[in-house]
């Protein structure tokens, strides 16, 4: 869990000006993540995340350059994330909890797989344009196989 929140706060950082530990905490509970005051203190100082000038006034948090990037594992978020995988051509749909879609979505694109010219994620949807539809049976195939159930 701790991965899948320190992700979560990354890429939030990455997105979006954020000017407070409050606002962070905001963000993270939209998303489905709840985190308490010094959990989250703790999680940024891990992630060695820098408050810098913004240029309309004031300050925002910001990953430094050369920053430890977190990603979690993707079997451990498809045990978690992954409800259903559905494809016609070379599309994939797949489900997740409200939410999940991009922490889902981002551990897929950091998988790199060959078979997978993109991704597009929502809040709990997300669409990966695969290369054939061979490719996408073989994508679908390796995310189902990550499942508890096979």
């Amino acid at each position: 869990m701790k991965t899948q929140r320190q992700a979560a706060i990354a890429r939030l950082v990455r997105r979006h000006r954020i000017a407070s530990q409050e606002q962070l905490r905001e963000l993270l509970a939209a998303e489905g993540v709840d985190v308490t005051q010094a959990t989250l203190s703790r999680d940024i100082r891990e992630l060695g995340l820098a408050k810098v000038a913004d240029p309309d006034g004031g300050s925002v948090y910001s990953v430094p350059p050369g920053a430890k990037v977190v990603h979690p594992p993707l079997a451990q978020l498809v045990q978690t994330l992954l409800l259903t995988v559905e494809g016609v051509g070379p599309l994939l749909v797949v489900r997740t909890p409200a939410g999940g879609a991009n922490t889902l979505g981002s551990a897929m694109d950091y998988e790199g797989w060959n078979e997978v010219m993109g991704t597009i994620a929502g809040d709990d949807t997300i669409l990966l344009i695969c290369r054939s539809d061979a490719a996408r049976k073989a994508v679908a195939g390796r995310l189902k196989a990550l499942t508890k159930d096979g």
